[in-house]
């Protein structure tokens, strides 16, 4: 039985979950169970668990860090972390309880939605649809509202992402336990959280003193220049263009058309990338409205943010793809394709 995100023994006598840990086996629990944890607004201490997250239960995953240093994208507040939350693999949200936004966002999954098991432990025996369907009533009661603005009605939308600073603590950022933290609770390698940690101690100091500039990359662009379209669809080659190239499309607070061009975005440059997706629609977490777009980016597989970059949100796990702007790409031929051109031409 659980409450209150602990396990309860057989006496009934509250027994602490262990703290899971990168590299462990875990399993999602039945829906049953986890509806047990879970408040009228489908919450455990605020974290809400989505109509998205039920696939999941009684699936096993390895766990792959805790969410002890995450950034708010919301209100930018810096680095928060979520209590007794962790992200397993790379699951993310597919929008799928949220009218289709693209986003993509990571999951956070309470200990107490989960167990740690065994490799060789049998599978759990198989729900009853009623369970599935009683968590998914719950988790979808309250993703959908509707507001009114300028006197007419406006659809909100609630998810982990909008509800961030409800269920998160805020950190400091010049308090050292929390990226120590990083490195002791198994998050990041030794080499990886002193290489961070040295590029946050010298650039924080500076930032502070405004030897670092907040737009990571000023551009000389007007608001209202234009860029030829690729019209890009996934699965096609590009390259990445150099930041100069991309800085003659960014206006000097560093935005092309409203979309800031981020840090993070920065050690991509040159490199060679396929188009995972058009973004058409996404959920805008500062007000939870659906956005459709007309001027449509793309994200890249395998280009993410690292979390190694971003002033005063260091470590972040959350692996967000970013948008990007087809002016900031140009098309790469398959290298079967170009073959093919130079067989054919030297052919003639």
């Amino acid at each position: 039985m659980i409450k209150n995100g602990h396990d309860l023994s057989v006496s009934g006598k509250m027994k602490k979950g262990e703290d899971l840990h990168r590299g462990d086996l875990v399993e999602v629990r039945s829906p049953s169970e986890i509806l047990a944890t879970l408040d009228d607004s489908a919450t455990l201490a605020g974290l809400p668990f989505m109509a998205e997250m039920v696939a999941y239960c009684g699936r096993r995953f390895r766990v792959e860090r805790r969410a002890d240093k995450i950034c708010d994208t919301v209100k930018y507040t810096g680095s928060r972390r979520v209590p007794d939350a962790v992200l397993l693999e790379d699951l993310r949200c597919d929008g799928s309880g949220h009218d289709g936004c693209q986003s993509e966002c990571r999951i956070f999954w309470k200990e107490a939605w989960l167990r740690k098991v065994a490799p060789d432990s049998p599978p759990p025996a198989p729900f009853p649809p009623s369970d599935r369907a009683a968590l998914v009533e719950r988790a979808s009661r309250n993703t959908r509202s509707t507001v009114e603005k300028n006197g007419k009605p406006e659809k909100c939308y609630r998810c982990q992402n909008t509800d961030l600073p409800q269920y998160s603590e805020l950190l400091n950022v010049w308090d050292p336990r929390a990226y120590v933290r990083e490195y002791t609770s198994g998050n990041v390698s030794f080499g990886h959280f002193l290489q961070v940690t040295t590029r946050a101690a010298v650039t924080e100091p500076l930032r502070k003193l405004g030897f670092v500039s907040e737009i990571p990359l000023s551009g000389t662009a007007s608001a209202g220049d234009k860029f030829e379209p690729l019209n890009l669809q996934p699965g096609e080659l590009v390259r990445v263009k150099s930041k100069e190239e991309i800085a003659k499309t960014l206006t000097p607070d560093g935005r092309n058309r409203g979309l800031w061009f981020d840090r993070e975005m920065l050690p991509y440059c040159g490199g060679v990338y396929r188009v995972r997706q058009r973004i058409e629609r996404f959920i805008n977490e500062r007000d939870g409205k659906l956005l459709v777009l007309k001027n449509q980016p793309v994200t890249l597989e395998g280009v993410v943010c690292s979390g190694d970059r971003s002033i005063c949100r260091w470590l972040c796990p959350r692996a967000i793809y970013p948008y990007w702007r087809e002016c900031w790409l140009e098309r790469v031929e398959p290298a079967s394709q170009v073959v093919r051109q130079v067989a054919r031409t030297a052919g003639t």
